[in-house]
């Protein structure tokens, strides 16, 4: 398999986590979303994925997008060590939780958005920082209350183990810390992902261990 990825995207972090958790060897290729004016949208990385996004994944020609669906096609394909839970209320719950994450929280956050609010718009730096924080508390704060109602006290967002939410909490809270959210309100977060850190996958995925990490 091969992987295109960036070292600080949260889609192909999650997308690393969850090749780690279930032992899938893959080669890493790095598109670099900043040098000369973003590697995505050169022309050769268009034709493996026409939204000039990563992560694309090409599982020996068969080239996917979207991080969620090859995460589950990871599970169709290979079905050691399952990323989604084997009933159907507890993969509803799951599925809801990553797309919480992945598809309404992280999208107002991408590097894209915000390149868009700064040198489109021509709105300062601050302003597109409060853009950020604003809306990652929201996914935050909504991630935070479906967690208080799930999980008690489990160590992953559901259940006994990691799941597709799991690979998509820790790429959050990376970011959140990165631009220095205060992560005290959202306890139960805090707990899942420091549990899911000291565990070798999520570690091996983490951005600051990848071969473009600068």
């Amino acid at each position: 398999m091969k992987l295109y990825t960036y070292f600080r995207s949260s889609a192909s972090y999650r997308l690393r986590i969850a090749l780690n958790l279930k032992g899938i060897a893959y080669d890493s290729i790095p598109v670099h979303l900043l040098r000369n004016g973003g590697e995505q949208l050169l022309p050769a990385y268009r034709d493996i994925n026409p939204a000039a996004l990563v992560p694309s994944l090409d599982d020996d020609g068969v080239v996917l997008t979207q991080s969620l669906a090859i995460m589950e096609y990871l599970d169709e394909t290979h079905a050691a060590t399952p990323l989604l839970p084997p009933d159907a209320p507890g993969r509803a719950t799951v599925r809801a939780l990553a797309m919480l994450i992945a598809g309404d929280t992280h999208p107002l956050t991408n590097l894209r958005v915000l390149k868009y609010i700064k040198r489109d718009l021509g709105l300062s730096e601050e302003v597109k920082l409060e853009w950020y924080r604003h809306w990652m508390r929201e996914g935050l704060a909504s991630v935070e209350a479906l967690l208080a109602r799930e999980t008690g006290d489990g160590v992953f967002c559901h259940g006994d183990a990691a799941t597709i939410a799991d690979c998509c909490l820790a790429p959050l809270v990376y970011n959140a810390e990165r631009f220095e959210i205060d992560m005290s309100p959202y306890p139960y977060i805090v707990r899942i992902v420091a549990h899911c850190n000291s565990l070798p996958a999520f570690a091996a995925a983490h951005p600051s261990q990848q071969p473009d990490a600068e």
